[in-house]
């Protein structure tokens, strides 16, 4: 079943909010079996509104609109849409009466503004919006559904959730989309479609692939559309058993998450600590691993030590080394990784040493040498990469490059 998003607001197209709605949206419909073919973002105009909604319902037979009920003079979906409609704005009731049971003690008083926010198309039927106070409008149009909700993302997913997903779901029958996701290091996506060929060629035809490319990985997405989803896993577990024979050594996840989140499952299962020791990632590793919730259970602590001094004094990385090999080097970030699991008593630890660039590079070491070394029951191993010239992307691929080595160790370790 064909799903359409539309999110209306200026303040989209400038780029001064971030569309997340019709990210939500389009996982939430994906998860309950519906197709979304389109997402579009438009200008709060009746004009643009209209054109929107007449491409949309040649395509589609749900359409999900976002934005443009708030109560100023500068939100007119309600007015465009009563227009579009052939209808005429009525009082509604129920529309007021929610209104009245959100705003009662955050306001005094209901004023005109408020007010016509209970005015609503004569032709649409209102669902309560129990944590907001512009009403979800649903439309029927010549046996297609147009469904106009609040852009306030909590009201939206509000409504999604309690009502406007349960009530599709009544109404149009739909498959399965299961979608598998591999995840791959290390391989070009030109290169890696490349070895993949032969086995691309096998994917039944209601399977389709997707290269998710991202520097220094790929996502591998594999998505069925079908009525049978018990044969579709079996298809996708054989898919992915064949995928092993061929890029095994190269595969490190096989679901959709990023690989902080990875990491922190293994750690968590199995109760481990872990502690960081960071130069050129100026503690974006640290920051990673406790952006999740729950990482106090896992994670001690951290040492940025940019400096040299702070290398030698604090990590008591040799004088030497640093002297003659650089603070760029093998030894130091070996030196680096087992200091800091030592000082924090944790049972991993990740150390990071490079030239994030833009300038710093010299034609032995440029710009993009990282040094990366992980420690733990296992010893330390290290592991030297050039990631370019990028400074931004210098620092995300070695934030990830040092979890992924040791998520790496953990799981060969059983």
């Amino acid at each position: 079943m064909q799903v359409e998003i539309i999110t209306i607001g200026n303040e989209l197209l400038i780029g001064q909010v971030i569309d997340t709605n019709s990210a939500w949206m389009g996982q939430a419909l994906n998860d309950e079996g519906f197709d979304v073919t389109r997402i579009t973002s438009i200008q709060d105009t009746a004009k643009v509104i209209s054109e929107a909604l007449n491409e949309a319902f040649k395509r589609s037979d749900i359409v999900l609109m976002t934005g443009g009920l708030g109560p100023t003079k500068d939100d007119i979906t309600k007015e465009t849409l009563a227009a579009y409609f052939k209808s005429k704005l009525v009082f509604n009731q129920s529309a007021y009466d929610n209104m009245a049971a959100y705003l009662k003690g955050r306001v005094n008083g209901i004023n005109k503004l408020n007010e016509g926010q209970a005015y609503v198309p004569e032709c649409c039927e209102v669902i309560d919006n129990p944590v907001g106070t512009a009403p979800v409008m649903w439309f029927n149009h010549q046996g297609k559904v147009l469904v106009s909700m609040p852009g306030v993302p909590i009201e939206m997913k509000t409504a999604m959730t309690k009502a406007v997903v349960p009530r599709l779901k009544a109404l149009f029958s739909t498959g399965h989309i299961i979608h598998k996701t591999i995840q791959v290091f290390n391989i070009p996506e030109a290169i890696l479609a490349e070895q993949l060929e032969e086995w691309e060629a096998g994917i039944p035809d209601y399977i389709s692939l997707a290269y998710l490319p991202n520097p220094g990985k790929v996502r591998l997405r594999l998505t069925a559309k079908t009525l049978d989803d018990k044969q579709a896993e079996k298809d996708l577990t054989a898919l992915t058993e064949a995928l092993y024979e061929i890029i095994g050594e190269n595969i490190y996840a096989e679901e959709d998450k990023p690989i902080n989140e990875l990491l922190a499952d293994v750690l968590k299962q199995n109760q481990k600590t872990i502690a960081v020791a960071e130069s050129c990632t100026g503690g974006n590793i640290g920051h990673q691993i406790t952006s999740l919730s729950g990482s106090s259970a896992y994670f001690r602590g951290g040492i940025i030590a940019y400096d040299n001094e702070i290398k030698a004094n604090v990590l008591k990385v040799n004088k030497a080394d640093l002297e003659l090999k650089g603070a760029v080097s093998q030894p130091v970030v070996e030196q680096m990784a087992l200091a800091v699991k030592q000082l924090m008593t944790t049972d991993y630890a990740i150390a990071t040493s490079g030239i994030a660039g833009p300038d710093g590079g010299t034609e032995e070491k440029p710009v993009g040498t990282v040094w990366i070394a992980i420690a733990g029951d296992f010893g330390v191993k290290s592991q030297c990469f050039n990631f370019g010239k990028l400074r931004a992307r210098n620092i995300q691929r070695s934030t990830e490059a040092g979890m992924l080595m040791l998520l790496k160790k953990i799981k060969e370790q059983g």
